[in-house]
């Protein structure tokens, strides 16, 4: 089989759990799609107009998560995580029926969607795969948070660095190429945030569903969860694994280099909005395997795949 070509799920799963700032107990199922069909989100507890496309330009909110909506002010929030899983097992077409407005957080990573789409199998079809190549650098600024994308031969580069006063989390830096790295780090690592910060979360009605379950939380020097950080640098490695989910908002793989400085939701999808504000900016190029040598699609992920 060719992993230049479209890929779906075999099998439907379902996840049940939380929503992380609703706090209201959701249901979720993926379902297989046929090619050309992209991501869909489907709000199965509203009757009409229930379709939302996780596109840039539907991004309506990224203030501590990414929210989605269509034109008829129906929303699903919090998706960073799960289009990351996607995006890292190389799903490119797939139904998500949801019964709720806010995908569940379950352990605040990547890795609970992993383990059970991982199982599920793979279609994979006849219809080769598209790609987005960067084709000149763009930039975007926020005061002193930073942000760009360039040109790169045949690889997704995420070069992230996080500035924290906290002593724990400090200033953490990481580099990946996303189709060459072993990845799991990147989708274990939780969401994360200081003590201190809790209760003015909850003050504008977010963060009902979270807790240790679900969540780093950073007191001080201490980090309050029961066994610690699953892996030395999980605080930049979520804000890495925030940003692939984020970047899958583009419709298709990428081919690029991004440089982050203390980003977020907001800077990944301005960057996009700017970039697909100037079709010099980029190419959508078809791709097929004896045209290019290379999977696309991260091969320490595939080896599980039988």
């Amino acid at each position: 089989m060719s992993y230049l070509n479209q890929k779906t799920i075999k099998n439907s799963i379902s996840f049940t759990g939380i929503g992380l700032h609703t706090g209201v107990d959701v249901n979720v199922t993926i379902k297989p799609a046929i090619p050309d069909t992209g991501i869909i989100f489907k709000r199965v507890d509203i009757d009409n107009n229930n379709i939302v496309y996780p596109n840039f330009l539907n991004v309506s909110n990224t203030s501590l998560n990414t929210t989605i909506s269509n034109e008829f002010g129906v929303k699903v929030s919090t998706i960073e995580h799960l289009m990351g899983a996607l995006f890292g097992l190389g799903i490119d077409n797939a139904l998500i029926e949801i019964d709720n407005e806010e995908v569940p957080i379950l352990d605040g990573s990547a890795k609970d969607f992993i383990e059970k789409i991982v199982p599920a199998g793979f279609e994979i079809s006849e219809a080769p795969i598209k790609i987005i190549k960067i084709n000149k650098k763009i930039e975007f600024k926020d005061g002193n948070r930073y942000m760009s994308i360039e040109p790169s031969k045949l690889s997704l580069d995420i070069n992230f660095e996080l500035c924290f006063e906290n002593p724990v989390i400090g200033n953490q830096k990481n580099k990946i190429n996303v189709y060459e790295d072993n990845l799991e780090d990147i989708l274990n690592s939780r969401t994360f945030c200081l003590y201190e910060d809790i209760e003015a979360i909850k003050k504008i009605g977010l963060a009902k569903g979270g807790s240790l379950n679900n969540a780093i939380v950073v007191k001080d020097k201490e980090i309050l969860n029961k066994g610690g950080l699953r892996n030395p640098m999980e605080f930049v490695n979520h804000k890495i694994l925030d940003c692939i989910g984020d970047l899958f908002t583009s419709g298709y793989r990428l081919i690029g280099s991004i440089n982050c400085f203390r980003g977020g939701h907001y800077l990944t999808n301005e960057l996009l909005r700017k970039v697909f504000k100037n079709s010099e900016n980029f190419s959508i190029i078809e791709i097929k395997e004896r045209n290019l040598p290379h999977t696309l699609v991260n091969r320490s992920i595939l080896k599980s795949i039988a």
